[in-house]
């Protein structure tokens, strides 16, 4: 399985869930996770997506760790079916959560 088709197969169902899987790219500043997943009641979600075998660059590690600091979540080297259903049932909860707290 390759990265690219990783990322597109994470895109549905957070589209299912009433979410954006966006690309995120911001020029000038590297080590972003690769998609950011923008959730019903303004849950923001990072994930970075990574072939299998692969690992996250020293860079993306700190970036990662920043993100955390600032209180977003991180989902590190999503490389799997098994870890893309970590995230979807993550957001699921996320989602639900905030539901019950309206």
């Amino acid at each position: 399985m390759l990265e690219k088709d990783i990322e597109k197969a994470l895109k549905d169902p957070i589209k299912e869930l009433g979410g954006l899987c966006l690309k995120f790219e911001v020029p000038g500043f590297t080590g972003l996770p690769d998609r950011i997943l923008l959730l019903p009641h303004e849950k923001t979600i990072f994930v970075e997506t990574k072939a299998p075998g692969k690992k996250e660059r020293k860079r993306q590690e700190l970036v990662q760790a920043q993100l955390r600091a600032l209180g977003y979540t991180v989902y590190s080297t999503v490389n799997s079916k098994a870890k893309m259903a970590v995230v979807i049932n993550a957001c699921k909860e996320a989602i639900q959560r905030e539901c019950e707290n309206v």
